[in-house]
């Protein structure tokens, strides 16, 4: 039943996706890595990567598209993995309440 929340007429919507997710989290534990006294939080983690990609140009795909240039770099990527770590270090999901 989920699924149906992402079909329009019948077709699936399921599948399209932002390019940058699977780059965001492949590029985060780096990221994470710079800051060694920092030990996120589960909702801290889920916070870095919401605020990533809201702050990313979304780049979205279909299955079975090809894909000729990124024009997100993981220069841009990182440095925004940078700025949402220490925008939700500052002020951690569970500190707020």
């Amino acid at each position: 039943m989920a699924h149906k929340k992402y079909e329009v007429l019948g077709v699936p919507l399921t599948n399209i996706r932002n390019r940058n997710e699977l780059r965001v989290i492949k590029l985060m534990p780096q990221v994470l890595s710079e800051h060694l006294d920092y030990r996120p939080s589960y909702l801290d983690i889920q916070d870095i990567y919401a605020l990533t990609l809201n702050n990313l140009a979304p780049r979205y795909r279909q299955q079975g598209s090809i894909v000729i240039r990124d024009p997100v770099s993981d220069a841009e990527i990182i440095r925004e993995l940078r700025h949402a770590v220490n925008k939700v270090e500052l002020a951690p999901t569970a500190a707020e309440g």
